[in-house]
């Protein structure tokens, strides 16, 4: 059976479905290939699931700190099963919602593993995608006029630390325990590294995070990853950097031991379990990219601004092809990748507009450039800063730790990049996404009259403070 699209997307995940979604409305007949669940790893196994324990883990911190707020309680208790269910309820709603949305859209939904063939009886260009069934059914061609690859990540591994599931896991797996561990090494100080971390500790968890580098969070401003670190250290979370693990002295019995070089020393380190945060690798094997033109640099897909690949008809957005792998990065990417296939023109997405977030406690957030980074660039830079101490919301809320700072240039008053860690910072960081949009200075950030008592207050102080002028600081 074959079957002919203007449109086919491999891979149903955020990107691939906002895409499809977004060709519906252009008026493009659409097709999408999913081999498991439309929403992908950032419904099922990502994003979702993981913000779900997160916040149990919060409210449970919460409860057991209750009297700081003038209410008595006896001992909270975790039934960890009823928060496993409550995550699964809320994936399953939003896996309906999506469905739903693919009927609205009339957009065609193949469920099966697709790969892209070459040229052949049914297309002289590369492109066709034949559907294989996990029941045996004869494959499914589809014909489209273009394509988007939209297949993805999955956890990276390390040599001699291969994933078993139960003693190792990654963060696949570990989203599925049963029962919480008593102890756990974290190998990988980055982004998933820390809010596991955090979140396991709250579920009162020892936890001991193994980095690499000499900072958690590298992607990050240096000044929030040592306040990150000095608060989780709180927390009770050990951390140990500088740090290479050796994977051939991996040992499982009831529990994991490890080694590692610290400081060019030889240190042991044991728990009951193993999560690897090392970072994702791209969905690029077993698509049929052989079948193509498609360049593969240091393994992820080749693009242009408008995320074609070297085949002029197939597109590629998402973790697939690197940079940010964040949902809404690959939501936007998609969108841009659709409308140059519809000639609508649109625009080259500016990256340092995009707001990244890290849902710890305490959450951090930021978009544009760390100070290294600004000074690596050129610039002669003025900063500001602001602490949560000093604003009301903050106290109010019981939640004081943290700062905003802001970068701007000192010649140009350009905002170059701001960094929050403290209360609802996630939330926070989308007006400062906004005014790297419009391109506004510090005053007139400043300028915008935030209400009181709020968080935001922060913002309008920071936006100052980088002149000398904050009003409580």
């Amino acid at each position: 059976m074959a079957e002919d699209y203007d449109l086919v997307i491999l891979g149903g995940g955020t990107g691939g479905y906002v895409a499809a979604i977004r060709a519906a409305q252009l008026g493009l007949k659409t097709a999408i290939v999913e081999s498991e669940r439309l929403g992908g790893t950032c419904l099922h196994r990502g994003c979702i699931p993981s913000k779900a324990l997160l916040r149990s883990a919060e409210v449970y911190r919460q409860t057991k700190d209750a009297t700081l707020f003038g209410i008595d309680t006896k001992d909270a208790v975790l039934n960890f099963t009823k928060v496993q269910e409550r995550k699964e309820s809320i994936v399953d709603k939003l896996h309906q919602g999506v469905q739903g949305l693919m009927k609205k859209g009339k957009i065609d939904v193949y469920e099966g593993y697709g790969r892209i063939l070459g040229p052949s009886i049914f297309s002289p260009m590369p492109g066709t995608i034949s559907v294989e069934y996990k029941n045996g059914d004869e494959n499914t061609m589809l014909i489209p006029k273009n394509v988007i690859i939209a297949t993805g990540s999955k956890p990276r591994s390390l040599p001699g630390l291969e994933i078993d599931g139960d003693f190792v896991m990654s963060s696949d797996e570990a989203l599925q325990l049963e029962t919480l561990p008593k102890s756990i090494l974290i190998i990988g100080g980055g982004v998933i590294g820390i809010e596991w971390a955090s979140m396991l500790s709250d579920f009162e968890v020892k936890v001991t995070v193994i980095e690499y580098g000499q900072q958690i969070l590298p992607t990050e401003d240096e000044a929030i990853a040592k306040e990150m670190e000095r608060l989780l250290k709180k927390k009770g979370i050990e951390f140990v950097k500088n740090a290479k693990v050796l994977g051939e002295t991996l040992t499982k019995d009831d529990g994991v031991s490890i080694e590692a070089e610290v400081n060019g020393e030889k240190q042991s380190f044991s728990a009951d379990k193993m999560l690897l945060s090392v970072g994702r690798e791209a969905n690029v094997k077993n698509i049929g990219l052989e079948n193509t033109d498609i360049l593969v640099e240091n393994g992820f897909i080749k693009t242009n601004d408008f995320y074609q690949t070297k085949e002029s008809h197939i597109y590629a957005i998402g973790d697939v092809i690197g940079g940010m792998q964040l949902a809404h990065v690959a939501e936007h990417e998609g969108i841009t990748a659709v409308e140059h296939i519809s000639n609508n023109n649109p625009l080259p997405i500016n990256y340092q507009t995009i707001p990244s977030c890290i849902y710890s406690n305490p959450e951090a957030a930021s978009v544009g450039l760390t100070e290294k980074q600004a000074k690596e660039e050129g610039f002669e830079i003025k900063v500001g800063r602001f602490p949560f101490a000093a604003i009301g919301k903050a106290l109010v809320y019981g939640e004081s730790d943290g700062f905003i700072k802001i970068i701007a240039d000192k010649n140009t008053d350009d905002l170059l990049g701001v960094h929050m860690i403290g209360p609802h910072v996630t939330d926070m960081i989308s007006e400062m996404g906004l005014a790297k949009v419009l391109d506004a200075t510090p005053w007139e950030i400043a300028s915008s009259i935030h209400p009181h008592p709020t968080l935001s207050e922060g913002i309008a102080e920071a936006a100052l403070a980088v002149d000398g002028k904050q009003i409580h600081g």
